[in-house]
């Protein structure tokens, strides 16, 4: 299942700190980067966007890093899948 990760940075928390942190780890297993970016906001200091198999990975990351972050987790899907999805929808309405 797709994932989409936002983290806000923590008050007391430098970009130094986070950075070099960043630098070392590594998705736990079960968990596959499929983007990573790192905005030039206040707003979120980072925007991952990951599969996982279950929820057991994307709870290890959070426990990674919810100490320096303020982790939003929303479950996803490519906008190929959507369309396809809402494909079916209207099909099956219409019936």
């Amino acid at each position: 299942m797709l994932f989409v990760v936002i983290g806000k940075a923590k008050a007391g928390s430098s970009g130094k700190e986070r950075i070099a942190r960043r630098v070392s780890w590594e998705y736990p297993a079960g968990m596959r980067k499929v983007a990573e970016y790192w905005p030039l906001s206040t707003e979120a200091a980072v925007i991952a966007v990951a599969e996982a198999d279950n929820a057991a990975s994307i709870m290890r990351a959070i426990v990674d890093w919810d100490d320096v972050f303020d982790l939003t987790v929303m479950p996803a899907m490519m906008a190929e899948q959507g369309l396809e999805l809402a494909k079916q929808m209207q099909a099956g309405s219409s019936t």
